[in-house]
């Protein structure tokens, strides 16, 4: 089979899982932006800044140039952090799950 037609069923069947997966998906990218715009909110960020740090925080990259300085605030980021964990599985099963259904349809 030819490679062009092993990444078509590859992303077929990737955006065919993210859309079984998508009330989750939805539900853990809302638990990573509205802590993250209440950051932003209390420590007196911009929203793009407030964004940034969501998601650096939830892909635990953490570059460190954002830092929360109240308790509540820190609190959230790591409420944000263990969303971003959670989001990170899920997309990484997702992929997974895909590349299984491609490999099994590409032997047939």
């Amino acid at each position: 089979m030819r490679s062009r037609q092993i990444r078509r069923i590859f992303f077929a069947e990737f955006f065919r899982l993210v859309c079984v997966v998508w009330p989750i998906l939805s539900g853990v990218l809302f638990a990573m932006v509205g802590p993250g715009l209440l950051i932003g909110h209390i420590e007196g960020w911009r929203i793009v800044d407030a964004l940034y740090f969501t998601f650096v925080t939830g892909l635990t990259i953490g570059y460190g140039d954002l830092t929360p300085r109240h308790v509540v605030s820190r609190l959230l980021a790591v409420v944000i952090g263990l969303a971003g964990i959670v989001l990170t599985g899920l997309v990484a099963a997702v992929s997974v799950q895909a590349l299984h259904v491609t490999a099994r349809k590409s032997a047939d």
